[in-house]
């Protein structure tokens, strides 16, 4: 059986139900003899008379409502106003409890004590402390005491069958104590009140031990003390002082309360309110004084009892749900005119629960309801409706209606209708398929086809039974159910017929199958939707435009593919034909960009254009397969643009191999073999500006400023493009992406790759025979860097006056990353032709501020922040130049080992990884090798067995 959490709470954690209802029965005898007119006697009940008949016979001087007799009881007057038939038990006779009171004349309170399921000892041994109470404080109303207070000094051991029982019926009065006064108090508890510490300690202890609490002693008046000073608390200025607070606060009372309103089931037949229920609700209300009750919080209590015996009985006594709905009329009502926020937190915590309840089973009422009950459909929707409207929340936000203002019964029905037929559709298809899988075992592409036509035929089913049994209840709250009904059903299947058809390259017997069947029931469901509306107040058309035509949809969308793939190969086509011809000459316009990418982007636009004058609706649908297709053009011509230009390793030369440089006479060492470069350099320093390198440049910058003319108007074309939709089309598209926005990422990396490719060809292979093969070559002094430096000016100038300014600044700046590599390059990894030493380190740090100012160009150039942060490692490499040999060995030998470790005293051959730096192994020797000393030269024969003299 389904259960449901209480909305109340849980008073507290270790009261258990049955000792809940067994406090709920002592609060409701004494409240009914306090109100009694006449004094209390108690009349021991023998044994035999106290077994027979299963109900209790009381000697006690009875008052009047609680010993009604039941026997001549009229028909009910609650269950009449909720709308509650007189049940009847198996065979049409009566229940069995109800037999049990005609054999013999029974009261109220037997009753009462029989739903209760308390023992007629426990009702004996309450009615003894009741009548001693009485005894002592004639006339006490009992709203004047703390019941369990009184009861603990009443009744003692001897009461009881044994000491156990004593003990367990003591605790549950001392939790009892706790949950009213300290858990659950009428009134917040202040901190500066040390009677709740005090008086939880006694109970804490009480719990461990059993308290003589039947004595007057210290120790039960000290709890005395404790608990009237607590339970005396009001806020009534002095109105009303006499009364105690022990079980009025929340949500204690209302759980209390509960167990009394369970005595209105008949114990014998749980589906079932006894006959008597209006007796035994005038006896329940008498307990209203305790437990701080009035109408509206019982009318929302008892509304819960009702609707969870609904629930937590197998949902099969529809009496139960239509006086639960029908109670909820009068808590509307209390809503409207009760101000108070216990009772609005209370009635919101019950009307949550039936909410939740409602909607779960409404939102899949195929599920729950067929034609044998279809009419607990009606109460529940009319329930789920009810509710949220008393709850006051906001209309259900999954389906909003186009109109401003509708009903919120109509909107949660519509819901309801959607929600569950996209379940029974979704379920339908299943079972299609799985009797299809039973039936055919076959593996090919085609088997499946024909399930859209069996799913077309079962679903045209399904939507007649919904017209015939659920849309004539469901349009008690939205006119047009059966049409809103259909529309769903239409979609669902639409969303599956666009796969099939995206699947179809020609048409076959399981195609036109399926379309035949298809196009039936989109016939089916039209004229359902149609004849729903045709008493609605727009004829129907607000359902019609949920349900585009599937025929229409399938040809426009197979054509427009076709369109699509055929402009998109044409392109492709002209893209590879055309770009074996390009020159990438910056000079032939005045952008500088290749003639090509302007005819390709204005293909691109004008298929664009074409495509939104297409006449069809599916244009935010087919949008992004046109423009996947664009984009791939538009990434193929980037890639065809730079695939022949390399990139910055293509440029970078190899690292010679460690040696030593020339140890004695340094310019015949060095210069033996470097006559003929160093003419050959002498010669090309007129050429560069009319050479082959200069039209190689001249063709890089226009290729990079190719790609950012592209980029530009991809960008452009995107925005264009989205500003053609309709505003909700655009929504739509939200979370996919911008349009183009992969070609224009390859763009921006195309530029960053031709921008590196550019800068280092430059500089390592145009300029190489005044870097790589002059700089530093022989003598420092008589190998500086003016020359590279005019040079590279000469390059600078070329490219600032043909690349676009939007990327002048990156090129510029790959060409500095560019020089500062080639640098640090010479110095460490220069080949045999090169020494440095300690000397020779001021030279070459001049140089290094030569380099950088070229670049910063009086403030005219890159920023200053710029070149100082692309410097930064030749600047932590300089001053290696200038430390001493020793030094230089020392830390080098500090790292190794830190970092590497010795290989039997010897020191290893670190590799050669990672970017330079000044406390890397590597760098220092290569430092160390490039040092022209003796020192260096002893180091490095004696770990390395490096040649002392070149040959």
């Amino acid at each position: 059986m389904e259960s449901l959490p209480s909305p109340f709470g849980d008073p507290a954690i270790n009261l258990s139900d049955s000792e809940l209802r067994e406090t709920a029965y002592e609060i409701l005898v004494a409240a009914c003899r306090s109100t009694g007119s006449r004094p209390l006697t108690y009349i021991p009940q023998s044994p035999k008379s106290e077994r027979s008949n299963g109900v209790a016979t009381t000697a006690l001087s009875p008052s009047p409502s609680l010993h009604r007799s039941l026997t001549s009881t009229a028909a009910s007057k609650v269950k009449k106003a909720l709308g509650m038939k007189k049940r009847s038990g198996g065979g049409g006779g009566e229940s069995s409890g109800q037999t049990d009171r005609n054999k013999k004349s029974v009261t109220v309170g037997e009753l009462v004590r029989v739903q209760m399921r308390i023992s007629e000892q426990i009702d004996s041994r309450i009615r003894r402390a009741l009548l001693r109470i009485a005894s002592g404080q004639l006339g006490r109303r009992v709203e004047t005491m703390v019941l369990p207070l009184e009861l603990l000094q009443q009744l003692k051991a001897t009461d009881f069958r044994d000491q156990e029982e004593y003990e367990s019926w003591q605790r549950r009065n001392l939790k009892l104590l706790e949950a009213g006064l300290i858990s659950h108090p009428y009134l917040p508890l202040s901190k500066s009140d040390k009677s709740a510490q005090q008086l939880k300690q006694m109970i804490r202890s009480g719990l461990q031990r059993p308290l003589d609490t039947g004595k007057v002693t210290g120790e039960t008046q000290n709890l005395r003390s404790l608990v009237m000073s607590l339970a005396s608390r009001s806020n009534n200025n002095g109105i009303g002082a006499e009364t105690c607070h022990w079980a009025d606060g929340f949500p204690l009372n209302l759980r209390i309360y509960q167990m009394l309103l369970e005595s209105c089931f008949d114990v014998n037949d749980e589906l079932s309110v006894v006959e008597e229920v209006d007796e035994v609700l005038e006896l329940i209300k008498k307990t209203w004084p305790v437990l701080g009750m009035n109408q509206v919080i019982h009318n929302v209590c008892f509304l819960w009892v009702l609707f969870n015996r609904y629930v937590t009985t197998g949902q099969v006594e529809n009496d139960l749900l239509v006086a639960a709905h029908n109670l909820i009329l009068e808590v509307e009502t209390d809503a409207v005119e009760t101000n108070d926020p216990e009772y609005s937190r209370i009635s919101s915590s019950v009307l949550s629960l039936i909410t939740d309840w409602a909607e779960k089973r409404l939102l899949a009422y195929h599920d729950t309801f067929n034609i044998d009950n279809v009419e607990t459909l009606e109460t529940t929707v009319s329930l789920g409706v009810l509710v949220a409207k008393v709850a006051g929340e906001d209309v259900s936000t999954e389906y909003k209606r186009k109109k401003k203002h509708v009903e919120s019964g109509r909107d949660r029905v519509d819901t309801y209708i959607r929600s569950s037929l996209r379940m029974a559709f979704s379920q339908t298809k299943k079972m299609v398929e799985h009797r299809k899988r039973s039936k055919s075992r076959q593996s090919t592409s085609t088997s499946n086809l024909p399930v859209l036509a069996i799913l077309a035929e079962d679903i045209g089913h399904l939507a007649f039974n919904e017209k015939a049994i659920f849309s004539p209840i469901l349009k008690n709250w939205h006119p047009l159910a059966a049409g809103v009904a259909a529309a769903t059903l239409h979609s669902c299947y639409g969303t599956e017929l666009k796969k099939f058809v995206s699947g179809i390259t020609e048409l076959t017997p399981d195609a036109i199958r399926v379309l035949t069947a298809a196009d039936k029931l989109e016939k089916d469901l039209v004229q359902i939707a149609v004849q729903d509306a045709v008493d609605s107040e727009d004829g129907g058309k607000s359902v019609i435009r949920e349900m585009p035509p599937f025929e229409a949809e399938v040809v426009i969308g197979n054509l427009v593919k076709s369109w699509i793939k055929t402009r998109v190969d044409r392109l492709k086509e002209w893209i590879d034909r055309n770009l074996q011809q390009e020159v990438w000459n910056p000079r032939t316009n005045k952008l500088g960009i290749a003639p090509s990418s302007v005819d390709v982007l204005r293909m691109v636009d004008e298929t664009l254009e074409a495509f939104f004058l297409l006449p069809i609706l599916l244009h935010q649908v087919l949008l992004p397969e046109l423009t996947s297709g664009l984009d791939k053009c538009i990434q193929h011509y980037v890639s065809k643009a730079k695939s022949s230009c390399g990139s910055r390793n293509t440029f970078l030369p190899a690292l010679p191999a460690l040696t030593r440089c020339t140890v004695g006479s340094r310019l015949h060492g060095v210069f033996k073999k470097k006559e003929k470069p160093m003419a050959a350099s002498q010669r090309r320093k007129t050429q560069l500006g009319t050479s082959n390198d200069s039209a190689e440049i001249l063709q890089f910058c226009c290729r990079i400023n190719t790609l950012q003319y592209v980029r530009t108007e991809m960008e452009s074309s995107g925005g264009k493009t989205l500003n053609r939709l309709p505003e909700s089309e655009v929504a739509a598209l939200d979370g996919k992406g911008k349009i183009f926005e992969q070609s224009i990422g390859v763009c921006s990396k195309g530029i960053q790759q031709l921008s590196e490719a550019t800068a280092y060809k430059i500089v390592f292979h145009d300029l190489s025979y005044v870097l790589w093969d002059g700089l530093y070559a022989g003598e420092v002094s008589s190998s500086r860097v003016e020359s590279f430096l005019q040079e590279l000016e000469r390059c600078l100038e070329i490219i600032s006056s043909s690349v676009h300014d939007r990327v002048r600044t990156r090129v510029i700046s790959d060409i500095m990353r560019a020089s500062f590599d080639g640098f640090l390059l010479v110095l460490l990894a220069g080949g045999p032709s090169r020494g440095f030493t300690v000397q020779d380190s001021a030279a070459v740090e001049e140089d290094f501020k030569f380099l950088c100012d070229l670049f910063w160009s009086n403030g005219d150039g890159l920023p200053l922040d710029l070149i100082e942060k692309v410097s930064t490692t030749v600047k932590s490499i300089l001053p290696l130049l200038r430390t001493d040999t020793e030094s230089l060995i020392e830390r080098f030998k500090a790292v190794c080992l830190e970092n590497h470790g010795s290989d039997r005293g010897k020191l290893p051959l670190p590799p050669t990884s990672g970017p330079w730096s000044p406390t890397e192994a590597n760098t220092l020797l290569r430092v160390l090798c490039y040092r022209y000393d003796e020192p260096a030269t002893k180091f490095l024969k004696k770990t390395y067995n490096l040649p002392r003299k070149l040959t």
